[in-house]
């Protein structure tokens, strides 16, 4: 009989799995959304298809990173609320790393011409279709779902707005609800969720005092610090849409301020698109730019800090609200409305970024091939892929 793990041997696998995703994870929040079905639901087996759906579900509610927050909330499953801070730590250390090293040695390269990024934007689609066509089979298995996923899916790429995903998400709910409210909906294992509801109400009310607090707080004691934890924890509290809204938001915030320069911010934007990880992490640029290596780390600190309050929020209440039968029945909906939303994302930014020539295309299907067929692990095709757009660009 195969032992338990204890807590720390969890804690650790959760900082090491964390971290090789951290370093692999190319493509942005779709693609994150890929790589961890891959490693967390298929290969580990740390909960499953419908409990990881249910999350991505839950996240894409919530303002902030959804890749970031899934990885905090499943890091949470397994390893309580340390282990939600080792799975951020893990996943978003290595671009914050090399954002700042980014800053420090290379403002004004422009390497979004070098041929293995261009690879690295290539397998994006790759894992992105994998991870359509697997979730498309278990949370779409029907007509009425496949028609929501569809028409999700349409919404998305004519209303290509957070206000629309959100609204998207919503109705599918809606529509899940009244089609399979009087439907048996088989029992969901339940996520081990070692957080009180006490500590879930608190950390709402931590979220809600700083995002009311913070800028009185910067009026009374002007300096750049209080400017820097104020306008990052608020654009993080606010943002929906992921990584790509964030950037005219904080564009907003550090240029006409002079905390940032236009062209430094372009540039460190070249250099965020090059990075594995959450984008979120272009706050690290943004704050060695503005302080050094220490105002990155107050700047990356700030704005993921209401993504981590919000999942510790949350968290506690989603057993208990998921295997409601109403819920259940709205979650069948809207889960096929997540499988649309990422089928959409697929085309527009993923496809449409990524392919280019014949070439890049030929690149995706091997890639695609890889990863679906021939099992390979999701960090050698990128590496693989990444070769692959090198010698495109040099042939």
């Amino acid at each position: 009989m195969k032992q338990e793990k204890t807590l720390v041997q969890r804690w650790i696998e959760i900082l090491l799995v964390s971290t090789k995703l951290g370093f692999t994870s190319f493509g942005g929040p779709v693609a994150h959304l890929g790589y961890f079905r891959d490693e967390y639901v298929t290969k580990r087996k740390w909960l499953d298809e419908k409990s990881y759906a249910d999350l991505i579900a839950l996240c894409q509610f919530l303002p902030g990173p959804a890749s970031s927050q899934v990885g905090i909330s499943i890091g949470m499953v397994r390893g309580g609320i340390f282990g939600g801070v080792l799975s951020w730590i893990g996943f978003t250390m290595p671009s914050v790393i090399v954002l700042i090293l980014f800053a420090y040695f290379l403002q004004g390269m422009d390497a979004s011409t070098a041929g293995w990024i261009n690879g690295l934007k290539v397998v994006a689609v790759a894992v992105v279709a994998q991870a359509v066509l697997g979730m498309g089979k278990t949370l779409a298995p029907d007509r009425p779902r496949v028609t929501i996923a569809i028409s999700a899916a349409l919404i998305t790429l004519f209303f290509p707005t957070a206000i629309g995903q959100i609204s998207t998400i919503i109705i599918a709910g809606i529509i899940g609800y009244i089609r399979y409210k009087e439907i048996k909906i088989d029992p969901v294992e339940n996520m081990n969720i070692r957080i009180s509801r006490k500590i879930g109400a608190a950390a709402l009310l931590v979220f809600v005092g700083l995002l009311a607090g913070l800028p009185l707080i910067r009026a009374a004691f002007p300096s750049v610090w209080m400017s820097m934890i104020d306008i990052y924890y608020r654009v993080g509290s606010i943002v929906f849409g992921g990584g790509h809204v964030v950037l005219p938001m904080l564009e907003r915030e550090v240029v006409p301020t002079d905390m940032v320069s236009e062209s430094s911010f372009l540039a460190g934007y070249g250099a965020a698109q090059a990075v594995p990880g959450p984008l979120f992490t272009f706050a690290s640029y943004l704050g060695t730019v503005t302080a050094g290596w220490s105002g990155a780390l107050v700047a990356t600190a700030a704005i993921f800090l209401p993504s981590f309050l919000l999942v510790l929020a949350t968290l506690p209440f989603w057993n208990t609200l998921r295997k409601k039968a109403s819920i259940r029945a709205a979650l069948m909906g809207v889960n096929a409305a997540v499988v649309g939303i990422l089928l959409a994302a697929l085309y527009d930014p993923v496809f449409t970024s990524s392919i280019k020539t014949t070439s890049d295309f030929a690149l995706a299907l091997v890639a695609f091939g890889l990863l679906m067929y021939w099992k390979v692990a999701p960090w050698i095709v990128v590496i693989l892929t990444a070769i692959g757009g090198y010698l495109i660009s040099i042939l």
